[in-house]
């Protein structure tokens, strides 16, 4: 009775909608590519970058950011707790920093937590509120316990200090919808020992132990890098996170370092942790190359999972930073956040991950000797395979080349990535090869040529498999 009084309460109060479904503990899956839920279905991770959530947006903007994006498909969101925009001692929207004297082992705590009251709602209240509103929404927080500024700029941690903080954090969110994500935009290299004693603080907090199997865990880098530089031999790190930042697509090969990690042993799943915001200036020259759209971010998400990544994050330049009248902008944003919230791109991710679940998931795996001609540059084609299908993304509409694929007859559809129809392409000799002209080409015509083994009966591209 207690608990279902709790839950009317917290409805009432908008932290959660009508619906509750428990969020299940996410693992690695057995062959180690992909993440499934504790009883192996698998999980596409589609995530939003809103690194100054926390920090910056109240209670009621927070409900709000997170009403879209649950609406837009997104189930991960990426957010910082003690933020990169002077997030020690800039206080947040009711007051509140995060820790006393800027000392890690010496978080802000008060009792209660009621914002109504004053000095009973403190900083990691306020976390709590929105970690519980998004695990009710069905999304999880990747939580960077800390941006790297902290670390290697403006250090205020040890060892020691990282350690308890961790096991400090894991302690308070171990029962939380929660993939940790250490790091934050800077090099591990030098500072090695106080991520990692961080990662054992968490995984303390948690488990109790050192029981790192249970604790989904990784390490988000600067740009162009990845976390298996330092950390994939780590018993921590459960998967590669890379940050292939704000290039331009054809210029920073996404695919060629997915791939990369893909190839490393011992196998770990790989992600694309940041990849070019929407609304960002393209290699921060807005003058020379102007600002990334939809067509751009697209091309990256498409590349990065058909080259071996097990979901993708999405992120606009506005949000992460939740630009608002009044504050001071970091490179040139175009718009306010709740603006940028609706841009085409954000929309666009989740006929990714549609067309992902509607084909048997956890047997995909990038190949590019289905193709006679990959091309190169921004005309890039990557391919991938499952069992009884092929996908092939064709970033601009060019013709597609085939080479025999691995079933004798094939169901045609086109899919597209800017809206998720699907529309059937007939049937063709599958044992020989074949050459595909895509509806449309240049710039923005990306599509996907859905090839089905003719013997099986999947659903259109897009729609639930059964």
């Amino acid at each position: 009775m207690m608990r279902r009084l709790a839950a009317v309460a917290m409805v009432l109060a908008g932290i959660l909608p009508a619906q509750q479904r428990p969020l299940p503990r996410l693992r690695v899956s057995d062959n180690g590519r992909f993440l499934v839920t504790e009883d192996g279905r698998p999980y596409f991770w589609l995530a939003d970058t809103a690194w100054e959530l926390f920090h910056r947006l109240n209670r009621e903007e927070a409900l709000r950011y997170l009403d879209t994006r649950a609406r837009q498909g997104f189930n991960v969101v990426q957010a910082v707790a003690l933020a990169e925009l002077d997030g020690l001692t800039d206080p947040n929207p009711y007051g509140h920093v995060p820790l006393i004297d800027r000392d890690p082992a010496r978080p802000a705590v008060t009792p209660g937590a009621d914002p109504a009251k004053p000095g009973s709602y403190d900083y990691w209240d306020h976390v709590d509120f929105i970690i519980d509103a998004a695990n009710a929404r069905g999304i999880y927080i990747a939580l960077l316990p800390t941006w790297g500024r902290w670390v290697k700029d403006e250090p205020i941690f040890t060892r020691e200090k990282a350690e308890i903080y961790g096991e400090w954090l894991g302690n308070r969110y171990k029962s939380k919808g929660i993939i940790w994500v250490l790091g934050g935009d800077r090099p591990a290299g030098g500072y090695e020992n106080i991520w990692r004693a961080m990662a054992r603080g968490i995984v303390t907090g948690v488990t109790g132990g050192e029981n790192y199997r249970a604790v989904l865990m990784t390490y988000h880098p600067q740009g162009g890098a990845t976390s298996s530089t330092w950390f994939h031999n780590d018993a921590w790190l459960s998967f590669n996170m890379q940050q292939n930042g704000h290039g331009l697509p054809g210029v920073r090969q996404s695919f060629v370092h997915i791939a990369g990690d893909y190839a490393r042993t011992p196998v770990k799943p790989v992600l694309d942790g940041e990849p070019l915001y929407e609304d960002h200036p393209l290699a921060f020259r807005a003058s020379e190359f102007g600002y990334s759209f939809d067509a751009h971010v697209r091309q990256y998400a498409w590349w990065d999972v058909f080259s071996g990544a097990f979901g993708h994050t999405y992120g606009n330049h506005a949000v992460w930073q939740m630009y608002a009248p009044g504050r001071r902008p970091v490179n040139g944003p175009l718009m306010y956040w709740h603006q940028a919230m609706e841009r085409p791109g954000a929309s666009q991710m989740r006929h990714l991950k549609a067309l992902i679940e509607s084909r048997p998931f956890l047997s995909r795996v990038p190949d590019q000797t289905l193709l006679q001609d990959a091309l190169s540059g921004a005309d890039h084609i990557a391919a991938t395979r499952g069992e009884g299908y092929v996908l092939v993304y064709s970033a601009q509409g060019r013709r597609i080349a085939l080479n025999p694929l691995p079933f004798p007859r094939a169901r045609a559809w086109w899919y597209n990535p800017r809206s998720g129809a699907a529309e059937a392409a007939g049937e063709l000799d599958a044992s020989q090869p074949q050459t595909m002209k895509c509806p449309s080409e240049g710039f923005g015509s990306d599509w996907v040529l859905v090839l089905d083994d003719a013997s099986r009966r999947f659903p259109p591209p897009g729609a639930p498999l059964r």
